[in-house]
Parts: C-alpha cells; structure tokens; sequence
C-alpha cells in the first residue's frame, strides 16, 4: 500500500526519523507528527498541532485524516490483542518500528 502510495523506499526505510530525513516533506513531516501523537497512550494532541494542521487541510480533509490515523490505531491494538502477526505477502517488505521515546536511534 505504501509504495503504491509513492512512498518511497527511502522514506518507509527512515520513518522512524522522519522529523529530521531530507526524504520527507513539510506537510508528511506534520502528517506523521499527528500520527504520532494519537497513536501514544495517552492520545496527546496539542493545540499548536491542531492549528498547524489547520493551516494546511480543511475540516473535512482534517477529518478524513483522523479517521484514517484512527482506524489504523484500531486495527493494530486489535491484532495485537489477539497475537496476530504479518502474513509475509510482500517479499522484501519493511515494517518500520517507531523509535521509543528517549530512546537513542
């Protein structure tokens, strides 16, 4: 899904730098920062966020993006829960772990 996307193998292969790799633009850079800060327990999103993505995507894009990031959120504890694993159907695919925070990466 991602590369079909046009994520780059760059990109899938740095995600977990994303705030500091030339391969991400502005706008993914702020993507990913949302992303980040609804997928932490507890879900923290700050108000400076929420306006920066003001700045860039209208209510109902702003929307479309939170249910999107939410879904994903959903569908990951809900494997996780029930131990479920990858399929292995892409050879060669990459499964980007993020980077813990304080941790040194």
């Amino acid at each position: 899904m991602g590369r079909a996307g046009g994520i780059s193998t760059e990109q899938i292969a740095n995600l977990a730098h994303y705030r500091t790799d030339f391969n991400f633009s502005e706008l993914e850079r702020l993507v990913l920062e949302y992303a980040d800060s609804m997928t932490r327990t507890p879900v923290e999103v700050s108000d400076a966020l929420c306006a920066r993505l003001r700045e860039k995507f209208s209510e109902a894009e702003l929307v479309e993006l939170t249910s999107a990031i939410a879904w994903e959120n959903y569908r990951a504890r809900f494997d996780h829960a029930f131990g479920m694993e990858a399929e292995s159907f892409s050879e060669g695919a990459v499964c980007a772990l993020p980077v813990r925070v304080g941790s040194q990466s």
